[in-house]
């Protein structure tokens, strides 16, 4: 939040540094230290949802053949892609309770940040694409959240998308003044998990 003196929202200007530079850097385990990186909220939250990408790719990447295939590396390119373009702050929405001494917004960038997490909480729920549909700019204003996601294999879909709105409202609700009128939640695809990935590949 700002008091209005800050120009950018929450985390003004939102994370300096590109997707490919966050992603070296988390492969080199954040070596040499960068303050830029370490100290930048945005970047941090950017490399949450890399660490995220990473733990459910890299058990497949390394099984066998079969097991690569099995999951949709354009659809893990997108998510990056996605991840990406959200590092940028984006718009301010204001608080409903903010007075004129105190202009208390939090960043689009965030709120996106906040869907995110509510799908680390979710078992099974991989967040692809965020996209907040409305005039955000106006406290009360109702708007419209569009998120596609990804299922683990064999969990139940309903099952995950109810506990993911759960976690995405309450979320919301703790954190914005934002009026949602509708969560459009879409799965675009089944993933397999980190522990089924020895299964996969295997002669039935």
């Amino acid at each position: 939040m700002t008091d209005g003196t800050q120009s950018g929202g929450l985390e003004p200007g939102g994370c300096a540094h590109g997707i490919d530079a966050l992603t070296d850097y988390l492969e080199r385990d954040m070596l040499p230290a960068d303050p830029t990186i370490d100290d930048s909220p945005e970047c941090q939250r950017v490399l949450r949802s890399l660490r995220r990408v990473r733990s459910l790719a890299a058990p497949l990447l390394e099984a066998d053949e079969a097991a690569v295939t099995t999951l949709d590396q354009d659809w893990i390119r997108g998510i990056m892609e996605n991840i990406g373009r959200e590092a940028k702050a984006g718009r301010d929405i204001p608080f409903a309770a903010a007075d004129d001494d105190a202009a208390l917004v939090i960043t689009e960038g965030t709120v996106r940040g906040l869907v995110r997490g509510a799908g680390d909480r979710t078992p099974g729920v991989l967040v692809g694409r965020c996209v907040l549909d409305g005039d955000v700019t106006v406290a009360g204003e109702p708007i419209t959240l569009h998120v596609t996601v990804s299922i683990g294999w064999g969990r139940s879909v309903a099952e995950a998308v109810a506990q993911f709105r759960e976690e995405v409202r309450a979320s919301l609700v703790q954190h914005t003044d934002l009026v949602v009128a509708g969560l459009d939640v879409v799965v675009d695809d089944l993933h397999f998990e980190a522990e089924q990935h020895g299964e996969v590949g295997d002669d039935e």
